[in-house]
């Protein structure tokens, strides 16, 4: 199915959240990372727990999201427990946030936390001891490199787009940055209009950041659409559905196709609504699905059979 990115102009408009995990146990004990991701700014935030439940999902949006960033329009998630769930649901409402589910089996739903958690996770691997029980500890630290680091679809950091302004680094003061040379003679009038400067020019970057992310998702859409076919689906086609389960644990001689379903409903952004042997729907993305053409039919062939003849 062809790709259709997600865009939104204002910053902490959106968020993405999900688990990573389970991991080895921390040496205070904790088991996941919960981690939330800006879909414009690309800011990361995210908390070591113990466990992966509503309780750990609603303290961060109550104690990090809401009190630093507002209130956002919209939350994506995963349609695990863990997010849907009366608890968080309630939470979401009150706020009047709308929450909505990737889904299943698609993780490109929610592919800016995906690719957010990838990066996470390979700085924490850099970083921690040989036991490995320091990864909660190493977190705030691979928080800090993945917040100042360059993201190509923004054109700079998500601390430059939030900030306005770089984030100064130890390795600057080791090595007499720029900046740190003009501390030696700080004046304060002078950085107070610098920064009157800065706080102007914000608009202007965030901007440049959003055309820029732009430009950068239609790219990538051209790159993935170039490789796919387009399935053009109709309310009440039948089709096959793809077990992505089986190519984990597949079974002697078990076909990986599922089905066939009867399509209920074309939804939006390649999502279909199909119908199950006892009537009930459920969603999928199109791109696990295809076409039906029915058993093909059999002729019985004859072969005219004769004793031998003897020589």
């Amino acid at each position: 199915m062809p790709l259709n990115p997600i865009l939104e102009v204002e910053i902490f408009d959106v968020w993405g959240i999900d688990f990573m995990g389970p991991f080895k146990p921390s040496s205070n004990g904790h088991n996941y990372i919960l981690v939330a991701v800006d879909y414009v700014s690309k800011w990361i935030e995210a908390i070591p727990c113990p466990t992966c439940d509503a309780k750990v999902v609603v303290k961060l949006f109550r104690t990090i999201i809401f009190p630093r960033f507002g209130i956002p329009r919209v939350v994506i998630s995963d349609g695990g427990s863990h997010f849907i769930n009366k608890v968080f649901e309630k939470l979401m409402r009150s706020h009047g946030v709308k929450h909505k589910v990737a889904t299943p089996y698609h993780p490109q739903t929610s592919g800016q936390v995906e690719v957010s958690n990838r990066q996470i996770k390979a700085i924490l691997e850099k970083t921690v001891s040989f036991t490995r029980k320091d990864w909660a500890a190493r977190l705030d630290e691979a928080l800090w490199a993945y917040r100042t680091a360059y993201k190509t679809p923004i054109g700079r950091s998500p601390f430059n787009l939030l900030y306005g302004k770089d984030c100064h680094l130890p390795v600057e003061v080791e090595y007499k940055a720029l900046w740190a040379v003009k501390m030696l003679n700080f004046d304060i009038k002078a950085a107070q209009e610098r920064r009157v400067m800065n706080l102007f020019e914000l608009e202007e970057i965030r901007m440049n950041a959003y055309e820029n992310s732009r430009i950068y998702k239609m790219r990538t859409k051209a790159a993935h659409d170039k490789l796919i076919r387009l399935k053009d689906f109709k309310v009440g086609d039948s089709v096959l559905l793809y077990n992505s389960k089986l190519r984990l644990f597949p079974g002697k001689l078990r076909s990986k196709w599922a089905g066939p379903f009867k399509i209920h409903e074309v939804l939006p952004y390649g999502s279909l609504t199909l119908l199950n042997q006892e009537g009930k729907e459920f969603t999928v993305n199109g791109h696990r699905c295809k076409p039906y053409l029915g058993m093909t039919p059999t002729e019985e062939i004859i072969t005219p059979l004769e004793d031998p003849t003897p020589a």
